[in-house]
């Protein structure tokens, strides 16, 4: 098993929209010490060749990809949501599920062994719950329990096409011999909820290639809105836990941003992180080169304990 220095990815959610060539964009990446990286939902088709011929040379390993990846032709930004496998239409669904296995393709030919996922959202016609649950000053306790239980309705037959859509993918998943790594989400409408997770993950057989991907700055986003308890969220996943999304959360609830200069706990973090896991450090686009080295350092004090 490599040293933390050498599992640590940066993803190119960073840098992919400052680059015209795959390739400069990975060495760029390498160039600040990382000997890996993540591939993100902002890859454009054009990047591709570049990003192959960078793996083929040994510039760089891919650690991981983050569905949709490369972005369908004509997109042309980070389009994680473009296609979810909760919509409502059938033709959305098939959609996604297209594009899903196209990542996969990708994911296997860079030799990427984790693919990320983001799981649809609930949708509502009329009094959507998002407008209380998300309400400042915060609505009363009576309204936000009220508001999620009708959350958690809505969600139901919402979640039954996003498993429908998982089973016709995680064939194509194992014969990749790829593992997929379902995203915390920071929207309240987005899906699984937090206490869906366990229910999610029941559905599948234990040895099914699907785990849980826990990003740092979603989950305490939902804990300052009082929706869960970080820590105890991510240590009830321990046992599908695949990898990490790092990165901190600021005073005005701006994620993100660098480690160690918001209020995300990384000894917590620490604590809970295994060998197995997969290592993300996932900055906004408008950090400084000198504020990801500053991180790079910081993650591999902190985790490396």
């Amino acid at each position: 098993m490599p040293d933390l220095a050498s599992r640590l990815s940066l993803s190119s959610c960073w840098n992919s929209h400052r680059h015209e060539d795959g390739y400069a964009m990975l060495a760029e990446i390498r160039s600040l010490g990382f000997e890996r990286a993540e591939l993100s939902h902002g890859v454009r088709l054009e990047l591709a060749p570049g990003i192959i011929r960078a793996v083929e040379e040994g510039v760089i390993a891919i650690s991981s990809v983050h569905n949709f990846c490369p972005l369908p032709g004509t997109v042309r930004h980070a389009a994680p949501n473009l296609f979810q496998p909760s919509g409502r239409k059938k033709n959305e669904r098939a959609l996604w599920l297209l594009h899903s296995q196209r990542t996969l393709d990708f994911a296997t030919r860079v030799g990427a062994r984790d693919v990320v996922m983001h799981s649809g959202s609930a949708s509502f016609l009329f009094r959507d719950p998002a407008a209380i649950l998300e309400a400042d000053p915060p609505a009363l306790p009576a309204a936000r329990e009220k508001a999620l239980a009708r959350l958690r309705a809505g969600a139901s037959n919402a979640m039954k096409r996003v498993l429908a859509g998982y089973d016709e993918l995680l064939p194509s998943v194992v014969n990749h011999g790829l593992v997929l790594g379902v995203e915390n989400r920071e929207g309240v409408l987005e899906l699984p909820l937090d206490d869906g997770f366990d229910a999610f993950f029941a559905h599948f057989a234990e040895d099914a290639p699907i785990g849980y991907w826990h990003d740092t700055g979603h989950a305490r986003i939902k804990h300052l809105k009082g929706f869960l308890d970080h820590e105890t969220h991510l240590a009830s996943r321990l046992d599908r836990l695949v990898g990490f999304h790092l990165h901190d959360v600021d005073e005005q609830g701006r994620d993100h941003r660098p480690p160690g200069t918001g209020s995300v706990d990384f000894d917590m973090i620490a604590r809970h992180v295994r060998r197995h896991h997969t290592l993300v450090f996932e900055p906004h686009p408008s950090l400084t080169t000198e504020e990801i080295l500053r991180s790079r350092e910081y993650l591999l004090e902190k985790l490396g304990g």
